[in-house]
């Protein structure tokens, strides 16, 4: 892309969330913040309905939620005194809780695609192979802890393990060895999801820069398309 050609889709993108219905080079203004935002939605819509369903984080491996690493390091002895299966059953309800949580970030992001400014849209269409996985964690990153959290501790809280997992690690976390979020299972769990959520952002972001066309959309072929020029 020359510097002419990302100037105009810079000026485009500002140009369409102004309101400005002047055309500019070959992309339109309107068709930048069309293709924009319909690749912002496709990229939410595809990592929720991967994720947020049964074993949609269970039979993921790259996002697969296991037991954080001091409790790894222990489990040899959690079989050797009977405790194996239950430390299967918290694992597996980690994984059913991150993936019953997932759904509420859908509408979480779509309100991110409609507040886009035109900095965002200057970011994204000028910005980095990440640039949309970028503005989804800035914009949304906090408050899907706020809504999944609560989620995440109903659904932990039915495990026998789950209020042992808490005061383990809290003693551990006075060392300083355990990060400040995974003193509690439903704390370590709702990052887990939320880095899992914008994990599989990114790998939607880098197939539709990768084959635009593929996207199955016209819109966003024709824009990011144009990108890879």
């Amino acid at each position: 892309m020359n510097l002419t050609f990302g100037a105009t889709l810079t000026l485009a993108a500002s140009a369409a969330l102004a309101f400005s219905v002047a055309d500019l080079s070959n992309i339109s203004n309107a068709d930048a913040s069309s293709g924009l935002k319909a690749a912002l939605t496709k990229g939410a819509d595809v990592a929720v309905s991967k994720l947020g369903v049964e074993n949609g984080f269970l039979n993921n491996d790259k996002v697969k939620i296991g037991l954080p690493g001091v409790l790894q390091q222990a489990m040899p002895i959690l079989r050797m005194t009977g405790q194996g299966q239950k430390v299967d059953d918290l694992v597996v309800s980690m994984n059913h809780a991150a993936e019953t949580a997932v759904p509420l970030a859908k509408p979480l992001l779509l309100d991110a695609v409609k507040n886009m400014t035109v900095t965002d849209a200057k970011n994204i269409l000028t910005g980095g192979d990440t640039s949309v996985t970028d503005f989804f964690k800035a914009k949304t990153e906090a408050p899907l802890a706020v809504k999944f959290l609560p989620m995440v501790k109903q659904i932990t809280d039915r495990n026998g393990l789950s209020a042992q997992y808490n005061g383990l690690m809290a003693a551990v976390g006075n060392t300083g060895l355990v990060p400040q979020n995974a003193k509690t299972v439903e704390g370590y769990v709702t990052q887990r999801a939320t880095d899992g959520l914008f994990l599989m952002i990114g790998e939607e972001e880098k197939a539709i820069r990768q084959d635009p066309v593929g996207a199955g959309s016209a819109i966003i072929g024709k824009v990011f398309g144009a990108l890879k020029q």
